[in-house]
Formats: structure tokens, sequence, C-alpha cells
């Protein structure tokens, strides 16, 4: 009778798929940034002029870079995990390929191997009267030391790149807040004065021009330094999404509420791709990730361009004004003094 209920639950769920799928197109779409010039699509006959169109940044200080074909995204006919840019998702791919997968290898040819030995040795025609042996002393020990031995080969690894994935990010680390909204990212700079972008997934049509892969690219990007850690500050504004890049060996929870902290840190320039890994809403599907990392200087003009400011220039004008004023009230005291006297 359960089963019959349950039957009927999941025809009148498949049913109504249709009318929620056309419930999904009223929804309110996302904000999006304005672009900065709309009329240079119309001259947007250079292919760095169209990228700087579509990022709505003065191409001066930064065109998108183009991605690189197999790098930081899926392949087709995949099996394995995607090729690894960062040192906690290198080594856990060792650790995957170097110990897991042998020892899921070894242990399954094992196993077949005893059935097969124990269907032939025990079979009813070569042992017509069974042994009517309870205990074996050696072979509880076997197979009691062999399985803590091989956890203790799994655990000791996993554990410490557990730990290293969520080691404190250095004081002098970037700082980089992440936002889950429904359905698409933020990404604030508070150590570049606080700008805020906002990331939309990109239609097919524009991510064919830009040469992206669709559904995983996104109009704006988070951009980041090379070979530099990064502190993320990862939150949600309305219900739980997941922070995701394969790539990078790098996901992370982001709850309304709380801020979930991680760092990131990737060692090769390029574009970098990943979606929200948290069933969200019924466009779960549609708000990718897409992290650009740059040289230093790059990164920079990426943040100029934005209207921030990079660390270290903000302090000298205001070093400069103090050590003004301080000449001026030098200036100004013996006069005051004087006027004192008379």
């Amino acid at each position: 009778m359960t089963h019959f209920v349950k039957a009927w639950i999941l025809a009148i769920g498949l049913i109504l798929t249709p009318a929620a799928l056309s419930a999904q197109e009223a929804l309110p779409a996302a904000p999006v940034v304005d672009p900065a010039a709309a009329s240079a699509v119309e001259a947007a006959d250079v292919p760095a002029a169209a990228e700087a169109t579509a990022s709505g940044l003065d191409p001066a200080l930064y065109t998108p870079m183009k991605p690189t074909p197999g790098i930081g995204m899926p392949v087709d006919g995949g099996i394995d995990f995607q090729q690894q840019f960062s040192e906690t998702g290198q080594t856990a791919h060792w650790i995957n390929n170097a110990i897991l997968v042998p020892m899921m290898v070894g242990v399954s040819l094992l196993v077949l191997f005893l059935l097969f030995w124990v269907v032939f040795r025990f079979r009813r025609g070569a042992n017509p009267e069974p042994s009517k042996t309870t205990h074996n002393t050696f072979i509880e020990i076997i197979w009691t030391v062999i399985p803590v031995l091989i956890l203790v080969v799994i655990a000791v690894p996993s554990i410490s790149l557990l730990a290293r994935q969520f080691e404190p990010a250095p004081e002098d680390a970037l700082t980089v807040k992440v936002t889950g909204y429904q359905w698409y990212w933020g990404y604030s700079y508070p150590d570049n004065g606080d700008f805020e972008v906002i990331s939309n997934m990109l239609s097919e049509e524009d991510a064919a021009a830009r040469g992206e892969p669709h559904q995983l690219a996104a109009d704006n990007r988070m951009v980041i330094p090379v070979g530099k850690p990064v502190k993320l500050l990862i939150t949600a504004a309305d219900v739980i999404h997941s922070f995701a890049i394969p790539s990078a060996w790098f996901k992370l929870d982001a709850v309304p509420g709380r801020i979930n902290e991680k760092v990131l840190q990737i060692d090769r320039e390029g574009v970098y791709y990943g979606q929200c890994s948290e069933l969200c809403g019924a466009r779960h599907g549609f708000m990718p990730i897409t992290v650009e990392v740059l040289s230093q200087e790059k990164f920079n003009n990426w943040v100029r361009a934005n209207g921030g400011t990079v660390k270290g220039e903000a302090a000298e004008p205001a070093v400069a004004e103090v050590a003004a004023v301080n000449d001026t009230t030098t200036e100004i005291a013996p006069a005051v003094a004087a006027a004192a006297t008379n």
C-alpha cells in the first residue's frame, strides 16, 4: 500500500513539472551590471573591443582573458577529476590516483578471487560433507587487522589534506567576499575599495561570441592574482548555495546569516569554471562561477577599471596630505604666538 501511494505522488509530481518550468520563466531577472558604453557594440569589429564591451570595462585597463580548451573546465569523455591547479588539488588528486584507486582495485580483485575460490573449493561435488568449524583465530585476526591497516593508510594523508584546506589565511592575503543570490553571484573586494561585481550566466549566443562554454560562462568574473592566497568569505542572501571550483579542489557552502572562510590559491593564469553545488531553487543550474586568474599587474588594472583602489596607492595621498598639514601648522604657530604676545 505504501509503494502504491508513493507511485501516485511521483506521478503527480511529474505531471506538475511543466507548470513549474513555465513558472520559472516568470521569475524576476537577477540584477545585471550596466555596461559602460552601449554605443561600443556597433563598432565592435575588433575582437578585443568586443570582449571589452562584454565586460563593460575600459579596454585599456582590462580585456577578458580567453579560456584555454580543457583547462579549468570539464572535457568530453573525461573519467578522472579535472586537472588541478592548486596545491591542495594536486595533493588530493595524487591521493586518489596513487592510494585510493589501487586499494579499491586490489580489494575488489581479492574479494572476487575469494568468491570464486570458495565456489570452486567448497562446492557440493568436491565437499559432500561440509566442515562444522565455527571459529578460526588466525582468519579472524587477518580480517580484522588488514582492514584496520587499510583505513590507517587512507586516513593519514586524508586528514592531513583536510586540515591543510582549512588553515587560516596569512595576514597579507587578499580578501574577497562571495555572496550567493537566487540565482547569481556577487563578489565584493573590501581590500580594494569594497566595490561589488555582479555575475550572471551568459546566454548561449554571448558565450559563443566570447569563445566560452555555454552554462559555465558569466558576464562578469571573479578576478584574483595568480599564485597568491585569497581569503574567501562566503555567505548567501536568501537560501543555501555552494561555491565550487573543481579544478582548484575548492568547495564551500554559502549559508544565509553565516560567513564561511576558506583560502583559495590558483598557481596558473587562466579562466576556471564552476557551478553552484547546492540545490537552491528553480534556476540552480544556471548560476555558474567564473574565476579569472591574472598577474598582479593585470589584477591591479582590473581593480582600477572597476573604480577600486590598489593596496598602497591610497595611502600615499593621505601621507602627503598629513605632511602638508604639519608644514602649515609649523608655519602658523610662530605667527599665532606673536599675535598673542602683542
